[in-house]
């Protein structure tokens, strides 16, 4: 595996809720008792099902709040701010003892957290981070480094290239996560930092846009890319699900993906792994999902009122074609 490496999982709270009980306090200031088995109650705000890493996210939360005996009560928010607001608030009602969720965006946060932190209920960040003028609203990140991920994107770019035999100009193509969320945001971000640095006189991304993280939206823009940049060398997409998408597109133009278009993309899920066996992703920068033991730990710290710390650290690593058929076994996700 190349640069094996620690990269920092941030406590993330997620509030979502599927069977919305009513057993709200009617003390603002009590601090919240749980349920009536002695459970800790976590409410749980996922951000939806848009990729096979978010579907692996959500299996390893729910199978750890079962191993954890936590009553968990978990809400899909389908990609809406406004819904998973609505599971928090909802989970704010019934006096959960933790709120736990993965913000879809990063800003719009601070009135729901607010009314969390009135009620006493601690909320914890997994999987993304969220910008607020008051950091005492959450309390920690379970997460992934987005920035350092784009950056390592462009650096396994570099030996994609190398193994390609592509000298002179590199004309990149890049598909976006969601519009507003952090990992769209800070893997363009690290990756530019690197082409900026080192690549400023020969890498040029010429096209970039959202696909949303999921397949159809990598299909579409891909094609829209191929019409209007039909010269592109490189493709950058911020997820496996995009990129898998993208493929189907760059078969319909009747180009080779991983050869006519070098691939790189983030996450490392089975699908991409699949894909980087058939030589058509080129490499991909690990983001592990499975979230769930971390946080599961972090919610009982929370609850027994213990110290907890900012960021909690895991491994991650970068994966070219010559390594998919030896790590694919290996995958839980």
């Amino acid at each position: 595996m190349l640069n094996r490496r620690n990269f920092l999982t941030a406590a993330v709270g997620v509030a979502a809720a599927t069977g919305l009980a009513a057993c709200a306090k009617e003390d603002d200031s009590s601090s919240t008792s749980g349920s009536d088995s002695g459970k800790i109650v976590l409410g749980f705000s996922q951000v939806g099902s848009e990729s096979g890493w978010r579907s692996a996210n959500t299996d390893s939360v729910k199978e750890a709040a079962k191993e954890a005996g936590y009553d968990l009560k978990f809400s899909d928010a389908q990609q809406k701010q406004e819904n998973q607001i609505s599971a928090i608030r909802n989970y704010i009602t019934q006096g959960v003892d933790v709120i736990a969720f993965s913000p879809v965006v990063v800003t719009g946060w601070d009135a729901v957290l607010k009314e969390a932190k009135a009620k006493k209920i601690p909320v914890v960040l997994t999987d993304r981070s969220v910008e607020t003028s008051d950091e005492s609203l959450y309390v920690t990140l379970v997460g992934s480094d987005f920035t350092d991920e784009g950056r390592r994107a462009a650096k396994i770019l570099e030996k994609v290239l190398e193994k390609a035999g592509h000298k002179g100009a590199v004309k990149i193509a890049q598909l976006e996560g969601t519009t507003g969320a952090a990992p769209a945001i800070e893997r363009a971000k690290g990756f530019k930092e690197v082409m900026d640095a080192d690549h400023a006189d020969d890498w040029k991304i010429v096209v970039s846009q959202t696909g949303d993280f999921t397949r159809a939206g990598g299909k579409q823009v891909m094609a829209a890319f191929l019409q209007s940049n039909p010269d592109i060398d490189v493709l950058f997409a911020h997820n496996d699900d995009m990129g898998i998408g993208a493929i189907q597109a760059i078969e319909a133009a009747g180009k080779k993906p991983g050869k006519d278009i070098l691939i790189v993309t983030v996450d490392g899920v089975k699908d991409g792994f699949i894909a980087m066996s058939e030589g058509k992703i080129n490499a991909i920068v690990e983001c592990n999902p499975l979230l769930g033991p971390q946080l599961m730990e972090v919610v009982k710290k929370v609850k027994d009122g213990e110290t907890v710390e900012r960021w909690i650290k895991t491994e991650e690593g970068d994966f070219m074609q010559d390594q998919a058929a030896a790590a694919l076994p290996t995958r839980k996700y």
